[in-house]
């Protein structure tokens, strides 16, 4: 007797999760397992729970923020940026392309939707509520209530999985070109076959920005079983005008089966119908290119063509279990674990690929494609992503890090200027500063020198230095000539303390490559901020055009992203202490080290700090700075991460900046914080687990591994810090030593 293809299927797969489940059993469960995709779905962290591949350029989420089903956080009635908000019950597809722990609307489109009965392509009623979410590193299914439909899905690195298991009757898979997150309009579709589509989406205008830039992905849909009938449908708009009143289909949707034509509009989608006698699946690839159609196909056929869903997600589970294993944790909750490995899990996400699998892609402003015989990478939130994300790639994973500071480079040969916020090759200019100079320096300093670091100087120059036509640097002649940003500049003291970081950075690289007279001329300029600090509010403050300060002022504006007069996403406590790299020289201007451990302190007890954005996130490892306090970075760290960080969708606190918050997560759990951006040093504080062993890369470090144990009591304050056995005296580390050293030990009393 003879089992059908469905029975044989559903055999395959509980075999497999058999073969995973017996291998955590007998090797005990995987860095892998740890991760629930869940946490960051709420509390605007702004996470997706679908899958994607490590850094993949496909990846799918449940769609559900359309629809007055899911206000008030509905994408068109707010400014939202996510596809998948966890508390919304309103589903209306699975989209292909997305953004995860960003704060702009873009991406989020090709939606894929399974339904039964007659087609009905209208979102707002083919939409359902849905059941039994489960996600994991590579996985992510739910039950789609209204059709019994069970939805699984994972991905290859360019390719998004789905596989639809229908009741018996009529069924549907729509892909709606229309309904998206990007605030962009325009599609393409054509039907090749029952089994095949083929089109692209517009996308772009983040942030609201640069809509002249926006751009195209492409796509090609394969399916498993050939269609029984299939269609395309088309909304037009609406006409008012004399010649409405001939127009019998005005408006109305227009469904054209058979339909093998190029079909061009903002409003459009294909159905593919089926008639089942039994319940059946069936599997959608769809690969995803932002070069061609052609390229997508292939992208597709190298990827996942003749491998089965199974299959392709073992790949992926096993991708991400292995780059998770870089860092193995012992001790600690199982709580702790998966807080840990789903904050690693989400720093490896962006920046993502984004050549194909014949190694081309769009190149920046140039309108050509280029090709990488290693890998292009996208997705730059560098004003967030210079404080921590990047360090921990140099640390855990610098050959990927190697391979995004030559994409920044490519960059600059393509477009003239260092990226600022660069999106899928196209650049932004979302959020201030010159972020790309202190990610540059810092990688090399840490001995990531494959890249050409003469070129990277050059870039550095030019955005530091060119006073015209400068999309870095704007108001940088005011910038060199009275040392700030006046407030004739929106956000002028923050503006003022980034180009300050970045003329440090500048300043170290110029020393490192024996360029004196810069390294003299960028030091000077890196502490001018010095001009804004108020000494009567022992605060930086604006100063307007005459250089008088401002008046009057509020230190209080600026807090929860309110509008305000100096600075950009905070206020004047929030950037009160953003001179990481001078932080001596601060301490001198607010009059010695007790009156900056008070002032210090107050931006703590009277609730001024702002874990949930960046400007301040290294406040709380700034008393490693005051001899005796050090206790105070030990005890707020471990109490800022049992406050903010669960294991739960709101268990970031709020938008995750393309792994930003995660790394802070990361590194503090892991007992060291990159305190200064683009200097090698590394503040100690307390572990949370007993040992953390990292796996260095023996290209770019000499030891294989750097292994960090924690002693004593869990709740105690450092009493010693010891580096290969020898007692240090600073509760600052080199990273140099650190890698070089083997053995970080922290002993607790």
């Amino acid at each position: 007797m003879f089992l059908n293809r469905n029975r044989v299927i559903r055999l395959k797969y509980i075999l497999l999760m058999l073969v995973f489940l017996s291998c955590s059993i007998f090797y005990g469960q995987q860095p892998a397992d740890y991760v629930n995709p869940f946490i960051g779905t709420s509390n605007f962290g702004a996470t997706y729970p679908g899958p994607i591949a490590p850094r993949g350029m496909a990846s799918i989420s449940p769609f559900n923020v359309a629809g007055p089903q899911n206000l008030p956080l509905e994408k068109d009635s707010r400014w939202l940026s996510n596809p998948y908000v966890h508390e919304n019950t309103f589903l209306t597809g699975f989209s292909q392309v997305n953004l995860s722990g960003v704060g702009c609307p873009d991406l989020g489109v090709l939606l894929l939707m399974p339904t039964t009965g007659e087609v009905e392509t209208n979102h707002l009623k083919y939409g359902s509520t849905y059941s039994n979410e489960v996600a994991k590193a590579g996985y992510y299914s739910n039950e789609i209530d209204k059709y019994n439909i069970k939805a699984e899905f994972t991905a290859s690195k360019r390719v998004g999985v789905s596989k639809f298991t229908f009741p018996k009757g009529p069924s549907n898979i729509l892909l709606n070109l229309g309904l998206g997150l990007t605030n962009e309009e325009g599609a393409m579709v054509k039907v090749i076959s029952a089994t095949e589509i083929e089109g692209m989406r517009t996308v772009g205008s983040f942030c609201y920005n640069s809509p002249e830039d926006a751009y195209p992905v492409y796509f090609v849909a394969k399916f498993s079983k050939p269609a029984d009938n299939f269609g395309v449908w088309k909304k037009p708009t609406k006409y008012t005008g004399v010649e409405a009143q001939w127009m019998g289909y005005n408006g109305k949707t227009r469904l054209m089966e058979n339909a093998t034509k190029m079909v061009v509009g903002d409003s459009i989608g294909t159905y593919f119908s089926y008639k089942f006698d039994k319940e059946t699946s069936v599997e959608v690839k769809i690969g995803v290119s932002y070069v061609s159609i052609e390229n997508a196909r292939e992208n597709l056929e190298k990827e996942t063509l003749d491998k089965s869903f199974e299959t392709i997600y073992k790949e992926t589970y096993d991708e991400w279990n292995k780059l998770l294993s870089r860092i193995k944790v012992e001790g600690g909750s199982k709580e702790d674990k998966t807080i840990f490995y789903t904050a690693l899990y989400h720093t490896l996400i962006h920046p993502n690929i984004l050549n194909d699998f014949n190694g081309e892609f769009p190149e920046i402003k140039t309108g050509k494609i280029g090709k990488t015989e290693g890998t292009r990478y996208t997705v730059f939130s560098l004003w967030d992503t210079y404080r921590n994300l990047h360090q921990l790639m140099s640390l855990v994973y610098p050959e990927q890090q190697s391979d995004m500071i030559k994409s920044m480079l490519d960059m600059y040969d393509e477009n003239g200027w260092l990226p600022k916020w660069e999106l899928n090759s196209t650049e932004t200019f979302t959020m201030v500063g010159d972020p790309a100079s202190i990610v540059i320096t810092d990688t090399y300093l840490k001995g990531i020198k494959d890249f050409d670091i003469e070129k990277a100087y050059e870039a550095m120059l030019k955005s530091a230095d060119q006073l015209e036509n400068n999309p870095l640097r704007p108001g940088l002649r005011n910038y060199i000539k009275k040392g700030y940003l006046t407030t004739d500049s929106s956000g002028s003291v923050s503006i003022t303390e980034e180009y300050n970081a970045a003329d440090f950075s500048i300043s170290v690289l110029a020393k490192e490559l024996g360029k004196m007279e810069d390294y003299k001329r960028f030091k000077n300029r890196s502490i001018s901020y010095r001009k804004l600090f108020d000494e009567n509010l022992n605060l930086l403050r604006p100063r307007t055009s005459d250089g008088k300060w401002y008046k009057p002022f509020d230190p209080e504006a600026g807090a929860n992203f309110t509008e305000n007069i100096g600075f950009i996403e905070g206020n004047a406590w929030q950037y009160a202490f953003m001179v990481l790299h001078d932080i001596e020289g601060l301490i001198k201007l607010m009059g010695g080290k007790k009156a900056f451990s008070e002032q210090l302190q107050k931006v703590f007890d009277k609730s001024k700090f702002d874990m949930a954005n960046e400007p301040d996130i290294a406040y709380p490892y700034l008393f490693n700075y005051i001899k005796g306090e050090e206790w105070r970075s030990q005890k707020l760290v471990k109490e800022l991460l049992k406050k903010y960080f669960k294991n739960t969708p709101d268990g970031i606190p709020g938008n995750d900046d393309t792994g930003t918050m995660s790394a802070w997560l990361v590194y503090s759990m892991m007992g060291i914080y990159p305190i200064s951006p683009g200097e090698t040093k590394y503040a100690i504080t307390a572990p949370m687990f007993d040992k953390i062993t990292i796996k260095l890369n023996r290209k770019y470090y000499k030891q294989k591994e750097l292994v960090i144990e924690r002693f004593g009591s869990e709740s105690g304050i450092i009493n010693k810090i010891l580096l290969n056995g020898k007692k240090q005296t600073s509760y600052f580390i080199n990273h140099n030593n650190l890698v070089n050293g083997q053995s970080l030990q922290v002993i607790q009393d």
